[in-house]
């Protein structure tokens, strides 16, 4: 039983070990800097207050479209520091959090060592008490057999003042006194080993109480430096809960101005897209209206509208450039450049175009030698039409299909049918899928009918503005 309550109370302080030892515990003090190191480093802390959607200018504030793209280039980065910003608040949360969890586990660990050991002390006060209660009784045996033992000596003390004549003379045999004698000697020694042996017994007992007085002492030791550490856990787990409340506080403050950036990226775009304009005779879209109707027609054909976008951006930045050159010469195909009004040759192929693209312009009452159409590139032929810059044979291919669905003649300078039909194409060739992987081969047979790898470039360049107009459009629609 004694070993029994060694082994607690050494269980108990080795137990207590683990939270007392450098490295295990968790002071206040190093709760409290980290608590001032997350505030005063704050991921972008510095950068964020030097730079907010607060105090850059605004889509009004620009008048030009070179001015709105600089804007709109500061916006962008500001929106790149923002994205990194929140990963690495998600991440310090993330890991304040984990302390927490922590600490609650090593206070609830020290709330068990208090109980058991606010039970191993009630146990020894206990048997301290029912020691103390043996002690006391066996004060009463020392008393009672020291009484014992006075009449013994008194009785012996008593005979031996007897004269030898009156023994003599009262005794019926001179062997009955030798017996008293003897029995008095006996009994004496028996009494005076009683009273030895209960005093010998008297000590150990008190022995055994000073033992468990030491040990309840070193017990309620133990639990009070429990109680202190989980104390010093509750505080510091408080602590960490106000840091994480701040982070929380400032996680959502910059998913605030993220949102507020992408907000004004997007009018941005819008702004830029109405000073791109060609003038009233080119039906131009604000941003939001093409990404009205992309999703219109993505809906239709069963494709993703940023991809659709991201077409129309690469081939003529959603109608904003349909062509810089003219068709002068039906027989040779050869034109000239708008800008300057010097020959271009190679505009469009008289064997394969021409008569489709005289075809279409008469359809919808355009003058075929006043209509913009692509310059050629250093290599083949120009002559692609309109927003989704369609050349004129392949358009003819899609006409019947665009009618179907609008149910008027099909006009490759009109939005909605050049939406349509570069929707239809790409989900002719796996758009439909609605995968990067699978866009971005759509893309490259778009740009040059197959996915030689020597035209990349295009795929590439369609994913990534796919992948900007996926968040823009998403801003849009909250």
């Amino acid at each position: 039983m004694a070993f029994l309550r060694k082994f607690k109370i050494l269980f108990a302080i080795l137990t207590l070990g683990m939270f007392v030892i450098p490295g295990f515990g968790f002071p206040a003090a190093l709760a409290a800097s980290l608590s001032q190191a997350v505030v005063a480093a704050a991921p972008g802390a510095a950068s964020l207050q030097a730079s907010t959607p607060g105090n850059l200018e605004t889509a009004d504030d620009c008048a030009t479209k070179e001015q709105c793209q600089a804007l709109l280039d500061q916006y962008e980065k500001l929106l790149t520091q923002y994205n990194s910003d929140i990963n690495k608040t998600a991440g310090q949360k993330k890991t304040l959090q984990n302390q927490i969890s922590l600490l609650k586990k090593k206070a609830l660990s020290l709330a068990v060592q208090i109980k058991q050991s606010g039970v191993v002390i009630n146990d020894l006060s206990q048997q301290i008490s029912d020691t103390d209660k043996s002690v006391q009784n066996t004060e009463l045996k020392i008393e009672q057999n020291q009484s014992n033992l006075s009449d013994i000596l008194r009785s012996i003390n008593q005979e031996d003042q007897r004269p030898l004549v009156e023994l003599i003379l009262t005794e019926p045999r001179l062997s009955s006194f030798f017996d008293d004698v003897v029995y008095l000697e006996n009994l004496n020694e028996q009494s005076d080993q009683i009273l030895q042996d209960v005093k010998t017994l008297k000590s150990s007992l008190e022995d055994q109480k000073s033992g468990l007085e030491s040990d309840k002492s070193d017990m309620e030791s133990a639990m009070q430096i429990q109680t202190l550490q989980k104390q010093e856990q509750e505080k510091n787990q408080a602590q960490q809960e106000q840091t994480l409340k701040l982070t929380e506080s400032q996680y959502q403050n910059q998913l605030s101005q993220k949102k507020a950036t992408e907000t004004e990226i997007s009018k941005i775009k819008n702004k830029i897209f109405q000073l791109a304009g060609l003038g009233a005779s080119q039906e131009t879209l604000h941003f939001g209206e093409a990404v009205i109707l992309a999703k219109k027609v993505a809906d239709i054909v069963g494709i993703r509208p940023a991809f659709l976008l991201a077409i129309l951006t690469q081939e003529s930045n959603v109608g904003q450039n349909v062509g810089q050159c003219y068709l002068t010469n039906n027989i040779t195909g050869s034109g000239v450049k708008i800008t300057t009004g010097q020959t271009q040759a190679r505009v469009m192929s008289p064997a394969r175009d021409v008569t489709p693209y005289l075809s279409i312009v008469a359809g919808v009452g355009r003058d075929p030698a006043a209509t913009r159409l692509s310059c050629p590139m250093s290599y083949g032929w120009g002559g692609a039409m309109g927003p989704a810059q369609f050349i004129p044979s392949t358009w003819m291919s899609y006409t019947s299909r665009i009618t179907a669905i609008t149910g008027s003649p099909a006009d490759p300078w009109k939005n909605n049918d050049a939406f349509l039909a570069a929707a239809l194409y790409v989900g002719d060739y796996g758009a439909k899928n609605k995968d990067y992987d699978d866009e971005w081969k759509a893309a490259m047979i778009y740009f040059s009918g197959t996915t030689n790898k020597k035209y990349r470039f295009y795929g590439d360049n369609v994913v990534a503005i796919e992948k900007g107009y996926e968040n823009d459009i998403a801003t849009i629609g909250q």
